[in-house]
């Protein structure tokens, strides 16, 4: 078959014996398969996340003298079917799978490890465990959206946002598009979305963003609207605690007022639910610095490098600092449905299609922020360019 062989940073179509199934696995025709940020730095800067995950354990992930097939973000056909594995995927069943598989004795990242080889490629071995039929019909194009949308549903899941809340989203590349998404499709009221690039913050407006911020001429926590504006001096919360006792106390039993108001959440200042999509250094620590008071805050960028932050300030303001990475199964499986159903549309996401020939080009083309946000690879497609 044919496969993109990536090693020391360069993309390569080459043949490759054509995969089996082991017990318990389904062999997949690829239909689409999404080009991921973590694809782009892997290419480049493979043995630095290779020196992270072998920090938590993790020894089999790619390196830059390995030869790997990349993509986890696949839809495709099954064309095979290993033993024990049931019914509902005959061949020709159209599938989406969670990008973990077992091989040489463990289980590994399908795609970011030489052992798995992914889905730049005609076919990929899946655990039919992990496989999900798609319904409804869905669009392959769409359905392979489903690990970035999943990824980005955890991360709204994990910010534990409600509709009274104001989001804003820093950073509009693949993430924080995905998780604008999301927003809307939770109904969250004010969703604020700040991007440098004007390509970007059209899609964020696309995706459901309902106030878009230049940074470099605006700030995204002034754009939020005056009455939900939360505190961004200490002194205006010192003010607010003895302006609140004062008229508190005149009250017989003030104490057990104090008391229920704190239990409805009456108490504390309005505060922002901030995720962070971009992923470099100093990011973190520039929320910290110009975030309203007890913000809540989802990293869902991730930052390659080393970085530093400053206790201090995030105590002082009582920040809530979260981060998020992947998914569930039961939450990949959640968002390949709401995309099916029509209740969550990701279709401003797909900017482009390239055959395996153009895979080398994508790359290239995804570097500029202006012209792509996610394109997708078609084995069967000859387009040498998105």
């Amino acid at each position: 078959m044919k496969a993109v062989s990536c090693v020391r940073s360069t993309l390569e179509v080459v043949d490759l014996p054509s995969p089996r199934p082991e017990e318990g696995q389904l062999v997949l025709d690829v239909l689409r398969c999404g080009i991921c940020g973590s694809d782009l730095h892997a290419k480049d800067h493979a043995d630095e996340l290779t020196d992270v995950f072998v920090e938590g354990g993790y020894h089999d992930f790619m390196r830059s003298d390995t030869s790997v097939v990349m993509g986890h973000e696949f839809c495709g056909r099954v064309a095979e079917r290993g033993r024990k594995v049931g019914k509902e995927f005959t061949p020709g069943t159209t599938v989406v799978s969670f990008p973990l598989r077992r091989a040489g004795g463990g289980v590994h990242l399908i795609g970011l490890s030489p052992l798995t080889p992914g889905a730049y490629a005609e076919q990929v071995v899946t655990e039919a465990a992990l496989t999900f039929a798609v319904p409804n019909g869905l669009d392959p194009a769409i359905a392979a959206l489903t690990e970035p949308m999943s990824v980005a549903l955890h991360a709204v899941r994990r910010s534990e946002i409600t509709t009274k809340d104001v989001a804003i989203v820093l950073g509009c590349g693949p993430v924080g598009l995905a998780v604008i998404c999301h927003l809307k499709a939770r109904g969250i009221a004010t969703i604020v979305a700040s991007d440098y690039s004007p390509g970007r913050r059209a899609l964020a407006t696309r995706c459901g963003a309902d106030i878009v911020v230049d940074p470099a001429v605006g700030d995204p926590y002034e754009a939020v609207p005056a009455k939900k504006r939360g505190l961004t001096e200490l002194p205006a919360l010192y003010e607010l605690a003895v302006g609140s006792m004062e008229k508190l106390r005149r009250i017989p039993g003030w104490s057990h007022v104090y008391r229920i108001a704190d239990k409805l959440g009456g108490t504390a200042p309005k505060r922002p639910v901030i995720f962070e999509c971009v992923g470099v250094p100093g990011m973190i620590d520039g929320i910290i610095r110009a975030a309203p008071l007890a913000s809540r805050v989802i990293v869902v960028g991730v930052c390659m490098g080393e970085d530093r932050i400053r206790p201090a300030m995030a105590i002082g303001k009582e920040l809530d600092l979260r981060f998020v990475f992947g998914q569930t199964p039961l939450e990949y499986r959640d968002t390949l449905h709401m995309l099916a159903d029509g209740k969550l549309d990701a279709s401003a996401l797909v900017t482009g299609t390239v055959g395996l020939g153009g895979v080398a080009a994508a790359f290239e083309a995804l570097g500029d922020p202006e012209t792509h946000a996610k394109i997708l690879i078609d084995p069967s497609n000859s387009a040498a360019a998105p």
